[in-house]
């Protein structure tokens, strides 16, 4: 297989999904790069091929399958004559569609998966699509705030005598051949691409940059407003890569480019959502060199902060690969069994 340039035009899975005569039902292997439509293009295509559509007047169940249908025509897909109750009912692009005139997300009986695409469609009081947001299971969990979910997993971080530590010295083995020391990411990239052969920074340079932040500070937007906080850090951290400028599309990992999450921790519990950093389950990224990147692939940087007079002050910073995680940081869950998940969308959700 031939490894997706960083920059992808999503057109061109359309064409090959349409040539290749492929259902919605036929398996694809996630991070296939002529097949797998990853999330970022997978949302442009259907914002630009849904928006604008009107659903007025239909029954829900007919609005369900008019949905269904367009996507179909949008991603290149042949209609099938009636849609199997699989799940998620988009089985070879791993997803399913949620028509939201409301900012309540309902799931119903079943957990949200980590590795499933949900493809969230805005209807106006009119009626019409305004807006489509495509998210994975991962970032709708971020929203939770019932505490509802089937699976969350945790761990705790408790700050050492060194301000900074590398916890694993060296990429995965599977990432190690695609790492470069040397990158002009000002030149070359953005935070949000897709990563490529020779434009990942390895793990220790990563770490000699963002090193760099300790002691550093910014204002507390305030003790409700964490994702502000985190913002904040990202936009540090893009800086000290060296990219030219600070983007996020709130997708799983946050500087995707790198393969890097980053995390701000105020106090030792660290959440982790639907999946352990040392999962191998494969990344919805395109393929590095015919290689799926999985989950323990991704590098993690934890910077631990205090907060004192109105400002938030980087103390500690720890960087891993997700292999290498738990070995630093103990894990621990809890398991919560509901039928029905209702989870509340922010107010800009359909606007980041």
């Amino acid at each position: 297989m031939t490894t997706a340039a960083p920059l992808t035009d999503p057109v061109r899975y359309v064409s090959a999904i349409r040539a290749k005569g492929l259902s919605i039902y036929d398996p694809i292997l996630v991070g296939d790069p002529n097949y797998w439509i990853p999330t970022p293009e997978l949302q442009a295509l259907l914002d630009e091929g849904l928006r604008g559509m009107s659903l007025a007047g239909l029954p829900l169940r007919t609005r369900s399958k008019v949905v269904k249908t367009r996507v179909c025509e949008v991603l290149g897909y042949p209609v099938p004559s009636s849609f199997k109750k699989t799940q998620p009912r988009f089985l070879g692009q791993m997803f399913d569609t949620y028509t939201q005139k409301s900012n309540n997300l309902q799931v119903w009986n079943e957990e949200l998966s980590a590795s499933r695409r949900y493809v969230i469609i805005r209807i106006s009081d009119a009626d019409v699509i305004t807006r489509v947001k495509v998210v994975t299971g991962d970032a709708l969990a971020l929203l939770d705030t019932t505490g509802t979910l089937t699976r969350k997993y945790q761990a705790r971080c408790i700050p050492g005598v060194n301000p900074t530590e590398l916890i694993a010295a060296y990429d995965t083995d599977r990432l190690s051949p695609f790492v470069a020391l040397k990158v002009d990411l000002d030149r070359i990239a953005t935070p949000v691409l897709h990563p490529a052969i020779g434009q990942i920074l390895s793990i220790e340079t990563v770490f000699a940059r963002l090193s760099a932040l300790v002691g550093k500070g910014f204002p507390d937007a305030g003790a409700d407003q964490e994702r502000n906080r985190g913002a904040a850090v990202h936009r540090l951290v893009c800086e000290a890569l060296g990219y030219r400028s600070y983007q996020d599309d709130g997708q799983f990992p946050d500087v995707r480019h790198q393969l890097l999450e980053v995390k701000l921790q105020t106090s030792p519990t660290i959440d982790l959502g639907l999946v352990t950093p040392e999962s191998v389950e494969p990344l919805d990224v395109p393929m590095i060199g015919g290689k799926q990147i999985r989950h323990c692939d991704v590098r993690y940087g934890i910077f631990y902060a205090s907060i004192e007079s109105g400002t938030v002050r980087l103390t500690h910073f720890f960087l891993t690969t997700g292999a290498a995680f738990f070995s630093r940081f103990p894990q621990f869950q809890g398991k919560v069994l509901n039928a029905k998940l209702q989870i509340p969308l922010r107010a800009d959700f359909f606007h980041t």
